[in-house]
């Protein structure tokens, strides 16, 4: 369903499923397709607005105080949430030595957007979640009758909100694929998925926690561990916000075959991963395989003023 009227949140739902015919995955006998969720708000991009909006429903109109990176989506998020709502927003930043600096372009578009960044050691960011150190984080943010929103916006409400990914998917793929962060995305897409289906998430991050955090995600969310998922942690390129040449290279390519721009930190390793994964036999011949576009480059590049970025590629099999 595609909501109306003059919610400024207002999405465009069911977000677009389309083939793209790549030969890599073709010769192997296997589809794939792309799930748009790039295309469901222009400003709040793909798990964003599923995560953000369960979120700013139970705030309940009070401000808004969240967590992320120099470079998080889910703080420019957060931060166009605000303005276009009219909530004060406040963004926790990991970097205390960021204070003193020359505000990079994401967080620069937070600030236009009237989000206060207030910046912190890197050794208190860790401990946001104890219960001292985040009132101690608050406090000095001015920010204590907020509604907190975790970083990334991974809880039990985006969690159920992200079920909604899955069952849009119903019936449509054999595996669902994902590029995991803080791992809401896939707690909810695994649980809405139908029975027979799959989730696989390709961390962009390195260290091996996220099939913990994913599993007590869904236990807060729904009780149990719920679906059928997994994750390949080998596509992570060093870390958040990390890139290799080999991967930019891919992107590159995958743009020029496909007409799609491609998101480096999150869109890129996870095709980069399905490409490897069909090249290993992964996927049994016959299988579908969708993946999920959680976002879109930052800046983003001009728009082609003819192209419809929701059409189905017409270019030949390559």
């Amino acid at each position: 369903m595609t909501s109306t009227g003059t919610d400024p949140l207002a999405p465009r739902l069911p977000s677009p499923l389309h083939e793209v015919r790549d030969l890599r995955f073709g010769r192997r006998g296997l589809r794939l397709l792309l799930k748009r969720d790039d295309l469901i708000h222009p400003e709040l991009i793909g798990n964003k607005w599923r995560k953000l909006v369960p979120n700013i429903a139970a705030a309940g109109g009070r401000p808004l105080v969240t967590f992320g990176g120099a470079y998080s989506n889910h703080l420019r998020a957060t931060a166009a949430a605000g303005r276009l709502l009219g909530l004060p927003t406040t963004g926790v930043v990991r970097g205390q030595e960021l204070a003193d600096r020359p505000l990079n372009p994401s967080l620069a578009r937070c600030a236009a957007d009237g989000m206060r960044l207030r910046f912190v050691d890197r050794s208190a960011y860790r401990r946001k979640a104890e219960p001292e150190t985040l009132a101690r984080i608050l406090r000095a943010a001015g920010a204590e009758d907020a509604y907190v929103v975790p970083e990334g916006g991974s809880n039990a409400e985006a969690v159920r909100g992200c079920r909604d990914l899955g069952a849009e998917l119903h019936g449509r793929a054999d595996v669902v694929a994902v590029a995991c962060g803080t791992g809401g995305t896939l707690a909810g897409l695994a649980a809405g998925l139908a029975a027979g289906q799959r989730a696989l998430g390709i961390p962009v991050l390195k260290g091996g926690f996220l099939g913990a955090d994913i599993q007590a995600l869904q236990e807060r969310a729904f009780g149990a561990r719920s679906g059928t998922w997994s994750l390949d942690d080998r596509f992570h390129c060093g870390g958040y916000a990390r890139t290799t040449p080999e991967l930019d290279a891919f992107a590159q390519d995958f743009e020029e075959r496909h007409g799609l721009p491609v998101e480096r930190l999150y869109v890129a390793k996870l095709l980069y991963g399905l490409v490897t994964l069909a090249e290993e036999g992964a996927f049994a011949r016959g299988s579908t395989i969708a993946a999920v576009v959680t976002g879109r480059p930052f800046p983003e590049p001009p728009a082609a003023p003819a192209a419809d970025p929701s059409a189905p590629a017409a270019a030949p099999e390559r």
